[in-house]
């Protein structure tokens, strides 16, 4: 039970940072539902399970390298920009009254890869994960594979947990919201790729190559 209060307060802490996918998740459901956001939230679970398993493999040492750090950075801004791009001058332009939109035709793979991209595409969350490996193999002292799938999944679980619930309270706003202020959340969300394209883009100058 410790390990799991630990990975649930972790995965607490993890969900409360805001960035392009809290974002979105919200702007997902409120266009086009609860299940909707709830796929983003898988392919951003799936996203964080697949960078700890890197990490924890060891395979992470490849992406430690600054000059690898670098280019990731890079490629990252350049995709996060692109999103951003496209949510400021085309998706915003093209809105229709949600309320009409066939949910039933939403292509769950394509919105679970939206979500694994969104949140892969940053090395932050590689750097975040092996933080906490560090953490969890040394401070922590979990070094067999029964506590470390213990911990890190309830801190997964717990992320996708707050996740569905912040999909289902954006569906809710379904019923207030109109088309012109779905709009705005979609220039919201492409102002906001673009800042983190930025930070990105700033990240990679900042890297010192080794």
């Amino acid at each position: 039970m410790e390990i799991v209060l630990k990975g649930i307060v972790s995965g607490l802490v993890l969900a409360l940072l805001i960035g392009p996918v809290f974002f979105s998740i919200i702007q997902t459901s409120i266009e086009r539902g609860f299940w909707s956001g709830a796929w983003v939230a898988a392919g951003v679970s799936i996203s964080d399970a697949f960078y700890i398993f890197l990490t924890y493999m060891g395979l992470s040492k490849i992406f430690s390298n600054s000059e690898n750090q670098r280019y990731m950075a890079y490629v990252g801004g350049a995709i996060l920009f692109a999103f951003g791009i496209y949510y400021l001058f085309v998706k915003s332009r093209k809105v229709l009254d949600f309320r009409t939109v066939n949910i039933k035709s939403t292509n769950p793979l394509r919105l679970v890869a939206k979500g694994f991209i969104i949140n892969g595409l940053s090395p932050m969350v590689l750097v975040f994960w092996l933080g906490t490996v560090s953490v969890a193999t040394g401070e922590f002292g979990y070094t067999t594979n029964a506590q470390v799938v213990t911990f890190f999944g309830a801190i997964v679980v717990t992320v996708f947990a707050t996740d569905l619930i912040k999909a289902k309270l954006a569906d809710k706003l379904r019923t207030v919201m109109t088309p012109r202020l779905v709009r705005v959340m979609n220039i919201v969300l492409g102002v906001v790729m673009v800042i983190f394209a930025g930070r990105l883009l700033l990240y990679a100058d900042n890297i010192r190559i080794h």
